[in-house]
């Protein structure tokens, strides 16, 4: 056991503290100890803390950790200590999905595994030093909002060393959604038209790699630096959703008998009825965001033949995914450096509030 810092949501709704009297378990024999270089703040971090039970607080979210191994258990080989590994989301490794390349639909169920702040087991590997108190981890196999975290060997992916830290981190949940949507669910032949709705990190990632598939995509945010981000990305138009009456007929105006095929990022039942307003027979709705209930016209889906398709991490398998990341970053086709804002660790609570009014696109955390 060893003490460590971390960012503490105390109680449902409550701002990031940090607190250095935690201690973190030695690693079990299917884990793996890191210590953290970097961090990105994604939207699930900050929706999930302000609805998180009082009985599972205090807790450490981030699932966007990046970092150097310090140690391993017993049973590891895929990585060893002084390697730089990447973070992601945990599975079982064993079940059908699992087994079939298909990990993010894991049968023992993402979310049990991901977000119910603690082991399979019941158990946390964090505590408070002195009186042992319980911290709530295990926030996606890592609670990577501290400077080590205990992950799983099913979510630790070994990336070069050379890699800066703040690109790193979010490749194993943003990025990997993003690009992941359109190169493993999606996969839109070139020169087909792809509508992203929503230009945060995900739908901004989602436009890079679309473009670099030779498609014709069309970008629709509120927000004028986002837009002009997924123009710079090579996106051939950006709507501005609040300034045009009809979406959809500004999104098909850019794509003669609408899209073949769409991403929501947003989550909003609104938007999802934009995005199938916008695509063409027999289209594709990619679901990424994360929402609760949609409302859309029936009729309109049977009568255009649209096809909806609910997508988790980009259906992507992080240990064969992310070093293609790696390398479509290093081939300049995946430029996140231009949606990333480094922040040091003590300014957490300034990053996601910053995040939260979209002065920035993808905050990361550098931890000392």
């Amino acid at each position: 056991m060893m003490r460590i810092q971390a960012a503490v949501v105390e109680s449902p709704g409550g701002p990031f503290t940090l607190r250095d009297d935690l201690v973190i378990d030695a690693p079990r024999p299917d884990e793996v100890l890191v210590r953290i270089a970097a961090a990105g703040i994604c939207h699930t971090d900050l929706s999930t803390r302000q609805k998180w039970p009082q009985q599972l607080s205090p807790m450490v979210f981030g699932h966007e950790g990046a970092g150097t191994v310090e140690a391993v258990g017993e049973e590891v080989t895929s990585v060893r200590p002084g390697d730089t590994v990447c973070l992601s989301y945990r599975s079982c490794t064993a079940c059908g999905q699992c087994a079939a390349g298909h990990p993010a639909y894991c049968e023992t169920g993402i979310f049990a595994l991901n977000a119910s702040g603690t082991r399979p087991d019941g158990s946390t590997p964090l505590s408070r030093a002195g009186d042992g108190g319980a911290v709530y981890g295990s926030f996606f196999g890592q609670s990577s909002f501290a400077t080590y975290a205990l992950a799983h060997v099913s979510n630790v992916v070994k990336v070069p060393a050379d890699l800066p830290p703040a690109v790193a981190a979010p490749l194993g949940c943003g990025v990997q959604t993003g690009a992941g949507t359109v190169l493993n669910v999606l996969r839109p032949p070139r020169g087909s038209s792809v509508a992203v709705f929503g230009a945060g990190s995900v739908g901004l990632t989602s436009v890079m790699t679309a473009v670099a598939e030779g498609c014709r995509v069309i970008a629709v945010d509120p927000l004028p630096a986002r837009r002009a981000k997924a123009l710079r990305f090579g996106a051939v138009a950006a709507v501005d959703s609040r300034a045009v009456e009809d979406v959809a007929a500004a999104v098909r105006e850019h794509a003669e008998g609408g899209t073949g095929f769409a991403i929501d990022t947003t989550g909003q039942p609104e938007v999802i009825s934009q995005a199938i307003a916008a695509l063409a027979q027999r289209g594709t709705l990619a679901l990424v965001g994360v929402g609760g209930r949609a409302e859309f016209d029936i009729m309109t889906v049977l009568t255009k033949g649209v096809r909806i398709r609910g997508v988790i991490e980009g259906d992507a398998a992080p240990a064969d995914f992310i070093p293609r990341l790696v390398a479509r970053y290093r081939q300049g086709v995946l430029p996140l450096d231009e949606i990333i804002t480094e922040f040091p660790f003590h300014e957490i609570e300034d990053a996601a509030r910053a995040a939260t009014a979209g002065e920035v696109i993808k905050p990361v955390l550098r931890l000392p």
